[in-house]
Formats: C-alpha cells, structure tokens, sequence
C-alpha cells in the first residue's frame, strides 16, 4: 500500500499533491468545501515559492494570470512621504520574482492542475476530516459523512482549525490572539508608486497596507488588494467560529474615520468594496515535533503564524517540496515524515515567534511617537544613522537570502522519484 492521503484541499494539500505526483507517488485529497470556486483575496508568494511552483510547472506565465510580479516595499508617512523602501523579488537580486497574487485566482489554478495531472478522482470534495487512526501497516482516514480512506501515510493539511492536529495534540490550548483584528479586501483603483509596490503605513494601533494583484487594464486600473488593522482588546472576531468570515464593510470602516484626509483616502478605497474579510490575528504556541508514526501536520496545521512577513502561504509551499525531498530520502515511510520533522520543525517554530514582533513595520511607530506620522524633512525625525542600523539587520538578511536561494540546489532534484512498495 503506496496511497498517501491528504486532508485539506488548500494552497498546501494543493502543492503537496502535486509534488507527490511529481515524484511518483499516488494521493488523494479529501476537501471538506464542496467545490474548488475561488476564494480570499491577496497575498504575497516569496521568491523561495515561487521557485518551487516553477519547479512543479507552475511558471511565470501561469502566475501573471493570478497576479502580478511585486517590485517595491516601501513605508511612508501619514502625509505620504518616504520612510524607508527597498526592491522586491527580482529588483531585490533574487533569480526568481515575489508575486502578488489573487489568493482565489492562485487556488482556483492549483485546483485545476491538480484535476488535469492526477485525475478527477484524486480530489474527493465535500468530505471533511473526522479523524484517523494508524497502526503498523497505515493509517485510517475517517470523514465526517461515515467514509473512510485507507492509506500508507496521513499528511495534514487542514489548517489553522486542524481536526488531525487536535487529534495528536488535544490537551493543546487555545489560539493565541494578538489583540488586533485584520479587514482583507480588494477595490479597482491607480496602482501607486513603481505600479508594483507594496506600500504601508501607520500608527501605534493602526495599520494599512496596499498593493495591486493584477495587472492594470487599458484605463489604468487594476486590482488593489487592501488590508487594514485595529489594534481592539476584545472583539467577536476572536471568538468567531471561523477564522475568516466575510462582512460588510460598513461593519468596521468607523474604526478609520480619522484616515479620510490622508495623502490617500483609505476610508474611501475601503468602502469601495461592499464586503471584506474579517480575521483575527492568531497564531499558536509552537509544539515540539509536527509528526506522530504515520500522521505530520503541515502548512498551517503545522505552524499558523502572524502575517507579518508574508511567509504563511510560501513556507507552507516550502513544506511541501521538503517533505517530496524526505519521500524521495526515506520512501514512503514514517521515516521520510520524521526527516521532514527534524528539517523544518524548529526553524519553522522559531519564524512562527519571530513573526510575533512587528520587524520592520516598527519604524512606522518610532516615527508616528516622534512627529505624528507627518513630516517634511525626515532626518530631523529619525536620523539617517538610526535608519541605516535599525534597518541593516533586515538589509542583511534579504542580501543573504537572495545570494543562498540563488545559489541552492533544487530541494528535488530533477526526475527524482520516491521508492514505492
């Protein structure tokens, strides 16, 4: 028995399948959504991602029609001016772009490949995961209608709100929240700066971040992806039974009333999306191993982090392509599961604490407690030393990374294959 089965019909069990198949072995996703209509709005794919979707076939083409190439990081000022900016992707050094791209659009195209390359039958819609049991010779997949699957290895992709990662862990608590709540949609408007930049700015206890994820149609327009966040004590987001629920956007814009005036009127490309989606931020304690005998978690159920550097969707693509590499090490075995653990495990606990602090969004609040966030001459706000030190240590790391992803092998290399029984 060779069957690997997948709970989670996401961006994770998406590429995980995909990756099984590259290498050889036969899969099956169970999906507890009925369909694979598009849904969510933007998000970032670092280039680390984005080469491995290469890797799968997925190439820049592919991506351009869900998204677009991002070239720019910047903050700025409530009055519009720069703080600090850098190069993105390719105009960072890196071989490989960072897209942004429209999360639905992204799926729906994973979805497709998925049907196209293993068969209609290796996607089972409208089962959700009720749990497992394993002994020496697999594991048992039970679902929530009475079915059940039988298969060599259980990989566990079923997020934030994991059945199988409660299962393994259920003296585990509660979500951690961090006391602010997030609003995601997408208006038509200009793309600003280079027309490919991720622009951001803010105070101590509010946020705002901007950037196209498509690209811009013959009347100059495109697609911008929006994201606000409130800094609230308490709020039925945390306790909502689903992480991400769609809402009016009338239902938090007064929390903005103050942003009309700005040198952008953020109030009002929020409320030219009727709805948005409303999500706590969470994330959970970090546990000590993903794995147990035949079972690992990945992607989210594996490690939900705060989206502060836009590593959530790519490290769980990442997982992917590593557990394909530990597969084609082990077999497909419980050994190749605890190699994947002890690759990623620990680095992967410690960016979900990292991403706890605000990195280099904390500039935006040295300088609102400095000035107001309104300024003329910026280095009589923050010095252009204390710039330069605060953001080298970041600096630093872009440069090594892009010089080691360029320099990396493939994590699987071309025609590899796992050992099947």
């Amino acid at each position: 028995m060779s069957d690997v089965l997948i709970a989670g019909g996401g961006i994770a069990g998406l590429v995980t399948a995909l990756t099984l198949h590259q290498i050889g072995v036969p899969c099956t996703v169970f999906e507890a959504f009925p369909d694979g209509e598009p849904r969510g709005v933007g998000m970032n794919l670092q280039p680390n991602a984005v080469r491995e979707l290469y890797e799968l076939g997925i190439g820049g083409a592919l991506l351009n029609s869900v998204g677009i190439p991002l070239r720019e990081w910047a903050l700025v000022s409530l009055n519009g001016r720069d703080i600090y900016s850098e190069g993105r992707g390719m105009d960072a050094g890196f071989h490989w772009p960072q897209f942004s791209v429209n999360r639905g659009q992204l799926h729906a195209l994973l979805h497709r490949t998925v049907r196209r390359r293993l068969g209609n039958h290796a996607l089972v819609m409208g089962n959700r995961v009720a749990g497992f049991d394993q002994d020496a010779d697999g594991v048992t997949l039970y679902l929530d209608n009475g079915r059940r699957a039988r298969g060599a290895l259980l990989i566990a992709a079923d997020g934030l709100f994991s059945t199988i990662r409660a299962q393994m862990f259920p003296d585990e608590g509660p979500l951690n929240w961090g006391e602010t709540v997030l609003w995601r949609g997408t208006s038509r408007a200009k793309p600003l700066r280079t027309g490919s930049s991720y622009v951001s700015m803010g105070t101590p206890d509010k946020h705002f971040l901007i950037y196209p994820i498509s690209h811009p149609d013959r009347d100059g327009k495109a697609l911008i992806n929006w994201v606000a966040a409130a800094k609230i004590e308490e709020h039925p987001a945390r306790y909502a039974d689903r992480w991400m629920r769609q809402v009016p956007a009338s239902s938090f814009l007064s929390y903005f009333d103050d942003w009309r005036d700005l040198w952008i009127d953020a109030h009002a490309l929020m409320g030219a999306s009727a709805t948005a989606y409303e999500t706590p931020l969470v994330d959970r304690v970090p546990i000590p191993t993903w794995h147990q005998g035949r079972v690992v978690l990945l992607g989210d159920a594996a490690h939900p982090m705060y989206p502060t550097a836009a590593t959530g969707a790519s490290q769980a693509i990442i997982d992917a392509r590593v557990l394909g590499a530990s597969l084609i090490e082990e077999g497909v075995t419980p050994g190749a599961l605890y190699a994947f653990d002890d690759k990623l495990c620990a680095p992967v606990s410690a960016l979900v604490t990292r991403n706890r602090s605000d990195g280099r969004f904390e500039l935006l609040r040295i300088v609102y407690e400095r000035c107001g966030g309104h300024f003329t001459d910026l280095d009589s706000v923050v010095p252009p030393r204390e710039r330069e030190d605060f953001m080298l240590r970041y600096t630093r790391a872009t440069e090594f990374a892009a010089e080691m992803l360029n320099t990396a092998p493939p994590i699987i290399p071309p025609g590899a294959r796992a050992a099947v029984a």
